[in-house]
């Protein structure tokens, strides 16, 4: 599908889905349909075997762009215009590839169903006469690819932002291994967490765009360098025609979805019958990862977000700003974020400050480690961050190639629904996606490929499948996800 032919039916999806609030700003519809106006010759030698030349790209609003308002959803950003594009952005834009606008999204990423936003929550209409939530916080441009107003899309990942919107959306979305896509310009939640993924609609389109973005960035410290990247290419590049498929027990919790389960069961069956074999394993600690999150990620968010104060960066609080034995910028901060990011700047503050660092934020930094060590202790291939020696390599592992589990533990729940929820039910949404997360894995999410029949009487593709890889697996988790 490319904007030669297709630039008048994504403008014409654009303006029928407004209403869905999938984009916060727009590229103007006379751009698109001046490039979509290019002759077919005058392009014929620049396309050749380019994936993504000429194809329609959201991008999420935390991901800087020159031409559009980076906003992160945030008031104390609403005017906030980047002088340069992000790494990823202009990587594709290099490519030909056409930027179409900027996604909406939970502010600051905080959030798993995108209502925490400055212009309003994303609705995705799935029920009669009823709006459910698009997940979160990469929600409008997981709903933007859903509803064809673009290509694909990218979005942030910092503990299932990209996998769960995918999820409740139907739709494919990829979390690679942390590093491997530059940050450079990518507005920071928690550093040590965030990672841009890539939204589709099949796994190929996925897998595209990901060969053009995974290239080392010196301008983003936290990008693997050349030498980095060496150990994680495959020695043995030839898949062996069966896999050794890992199902996570722990997932199996008394929460979880009746649907869920039996998707997940008849997928895993499928795979069973296709000669791939099936090994149950435990990740003990995994059921600690999502409490151990909650405090790591708000603890990086409120040093993060400590710069907006409209001074330094952020919009500024109209009238006098700091009365006497007050913060200079307290009434800037307290008009400029919603009261989500307010709860999680106050929840990392605490878990930083001197009385609780030791019993919160060291102790979920240990967690995080034993999450990490689960997963490498149920993997065949070691992790080629610590196994680079050949100590550990050299030896015989018996372990699984992939783990396959649910993405989410339930359906995409109304937005009246979301709107009653206290804040730790809605933190639970990310109980499968959040381990991933904290280990750095490969993971992705693809649509169970199967309707189910909902409350209203109307039936949707809503639940996800996920499979998790070893780090530096990226390419396994994309080949397994096109046979799944």
């Amino acid at each position: 599908m490319s904007l030669i032919k297709h630039a008048k039916t994504y403008l014409l999806n654009q303006s029928n889905y407004k209403h869905l609030n999938a984009f916060n700003s727009l590229v103007e519809p006379s751009v698109l349909l001046a490039r979509s106006g290019i002759s077919e010759s005058d392009r014929a030698e620049e396309i050749g075997s380019n994936d993504v030349y000429d194809k329609p790209i959201a991008i999420k609003d935390n991901i800087c762009t020159k031409d559009l308002k980076t906003t992160a959803s945030s008031g104390i950003l609403k005017d906030f215009v980047s002088p340069y594009d992000a790494t990823v952005v202009k990587l594709l834009q290099d490519d030909g590839a056409v930027v179409v606008g900027k996604t909406n999204m939970d502010e600051f990423g905080m959030g798993s169903h995108s209502t925490h936003s400055h212009f309003g929550p994303v609705k995705l209409q799935r029920y009669e006469g009823e709006e459910v939530s698009a997940g979160g916080s990469s929600g409008g441009s997981a709903l933007a690819v859903a509803t064809s107003q673009c290509w694909a899309a990218l979005g942030t990942d910092t503990g299932g932002s990209v996998r769960l919107p995918a999820a409740y959306t139907g739709i494919v979305g990829f979390k690679p291994s942390y590093g491997l896509l530059s940050r450079w310009g990518v507005i920071a939640y928690a550093n040590s967490l965030d990672t841009v993924g890539i939204l589709g609609k099949n796994v190929k389109d996925v897998e595209a765009i990901f060969d053009k973005l995974n290239v080392y960035d010196p301008q983003d410290p936290t990008s693997l360098p050349r030498s980095t990247r060496a150990r994680l290419l495959d020695p043995h590049p030839k898949r062996p025609d069966s896999l050794r498929i890992g199902i996570p027990l722990d997932y199996n919790i008394d929460t979880l979805h009746p649907t869920v389960r039996k998707s997940w069961i008849r997928r895993l069956r499928e795979l069973w019958n296709r000669g791939h074999t099936l090994h149950p394993v435990r990740l003990p600690t995994t059921q600690q990862a999502l409490s151990a999150y909650y405090v790591l990620a708000p603890a990086e968010a409120s040093s993060n977000l400590a710069k907006y104060d409209g001074v330094r960066f952020g919009s500024r609080a109209e009238g006098i700003d700091g009365a006497p034995g007050r913060v200079l910028f307290a009434k800037t901060r307290g008009q400029g974020f919603g009261p989500e990011v307010q709860r999680r700047i106050l929840l990392g503050a605490f878990s930083l400050s001197a009385q609780a660092i030791d019993n919160y934020f060291i102790q979920a930094q240990k967690i995080r480690r034993l999450v990490q060590h689960d997963f490498n202790g149920v993997f065949a291939r070691p992790n080629p961050l610590f196994d680079h020696d050949g100590t550990t390599s050299s030896k015989k592992r018996k372990g699984v190639d992939i783990l396959v589990c649910p993405t989410a533990p339930s359906l995409p729940p109304s937005l009246s629904e979301v709107e009653t929820q206290d804040p730790i039910h809605s933190y639970m949404n990310d109980v499968f996606t959040v381990p991933a997360s904290l280990a750095g894995l490969p993971a992705i999410s693809v649509p169970s490929g199967e309707s189910h029949d909902l409350p209203s009487g109307t039936s949707c593709n809503s639940v996800g499948i996920q499979i998790i890889g070893q780090y530096g697996d990226d390419k396994l988790v994309l080949d397994a996800a096109k046979n799944l």
